[in-house]
């Protein structure tokens, strides 16, 4: 229960030219008052994403010069490891495949996906593959460019996703555990101009729900491989937006409640926070919540792990911004003062594993 465990909240942020050398802070989460307490700050350049190994040892971030790794110390402290290039341009997101043997980065600027090879102890080692999407030039009127926004690997471990936002479509690659290497396997066409940004699989990897930024929605299709071939079929559409024309308002961010039973979305223009019940058996999602942060272009937004809590990271006002949600009757009131931090990017919580209370 989450009531009895301690957690600890990692934040990303940018830093050039902002006057920190900060790009990562560690939080203590106060579940009971929906709050986080500054720990430690870690020195790195424009930490643009992060995420934890699926052991739980291990966090990853993307910065300028490529990737970089650090041990998750018992209290949530962070160990510097390693850093390696992507021999590419700097990455926008990152992925582990479900064994923690490799490491997938997306590349916005370049339109790349890299593959790089994890050690036992976590650290990075070398690129086994590296594969560049290919663009339309300005096929139909429009400048077709690929930008590769976000990674996923299925939970059956067998394919990898990456969503185009320039392309409008997820390029899905078959992952050969050996090698390290990666091979078209299918695509997924997104509605033209609709920008797919991020993409979040249900607990059980049977659903895929892909955010699409320029759409300012969510698109839910029902994963199954037939005769060793990955299958996706959309079964649901939602709008993270109530205006019938979305111009100037973009969807950002996607993720899942601790226990799966929630998704949480972002619209920047609105600057909306859009909390859905998600149907675990036939992954259709029912909209909760959908009302402001009090801060400008929430560029990730995370329930805290009771689903009592709420934080907005409102990339464009530097802030934090707390609010205390009541899924059943839809309300999210602000909590407390906001937290200052120059453009954040991303949050991801951590449980403590050997710090439970004594019972």
């Amino acid at each position: 229960m989450a009531g009895k465990d301690k957690y600890v909240a990692y934040v990303s942020s940018y830093t050039s030219g902002l006057g920190t050398k900060y790009g990562i802070r560690i939080y203590d989460v106060d579940l009971k008052n929906g709050r986080l307490t500054e720990k430690q700050k870690v020195e790195i350049t424009n930490s643009s994403y992060i995420g934890i190994s699926h052991d739980n040892k291990t966090l990853y971030s993307i910065t300028d010069s490529g990737v970089e790794s650090y041990h998750i110390l018992p209290d949530g402290g962070l160990e510097f490891l390693n850093e390696a290039s992507i021999n590419g341009m700097r990455g926008c997101y990152l992925n582990e495949d479900q064994t923690d043997n490799f490491l997938i980065t997306a590349g916005y600027h370049d339109g790349k996906v890299t593959i790089l090879r994890l050690n036992k102890d976590g650290s990075i080692g070398e690129i086994t593959d590296e594969r560049f999407h290919k663009g339309l030039g300005t096929a139909a009127g429009r400048n077709h460019v690929p930008h590769v926004q976000c990674i996923k690997v299925s939970k059956d471990n067998k394919y990898l996703l990456a969503a185009d936002l320039g392309m409008d479509r997820v390029n899905i690659y078959s992952l050969n555990h050996e090698t390290g290497k990666i091979k078209e396997a299918d695509v997924i066409h997104c509605d033209q101009e609709s920008s797919p940004r991020h993409m979040q699989f249900s607990k059980d990897g049977k659903f895929l729900y892909v955010c699409l930024e320029q759409k300012c929605g969510i698109d839910v299709y029902q994963y199954e491989e037939i005769d060793g071939e990955p299958e996706f079929n959309k079964i649901q559409s939602v709008s993270n937006s109530d205006e019938s024309d979305t111009l100037g308002v973009a969807s950002s961010a996607l993720t899942f409640s601790e226990d799966y039973n929630y998704l949480v979305s972002s619209t920047a223009g609105e600057n909306n926070v859009v909390v859905y019940k998600v149907d675990k058996e036939t992954g259709l999602l029912t909209k909760k919540i959908q009302l402001p942060v009090a801060g400008e272009y929430p560029k990730d937004a995370a329930l805290f792990p009771d689903n009592k809590h709420l934080v907005s990271l409102n990339h464009e006002s530097d802030s934090l911004t707390f609010f205390t949600v009541d899924m059943d009757k839809g309300t999210m009131v602000m909590n407390g003062p906001e937290l200052s931090v120059s453009r954040p990017n991303c949050i991801v919580f951590h449980k403590l594993d050997n710090v439970k209370e004594k019972k």
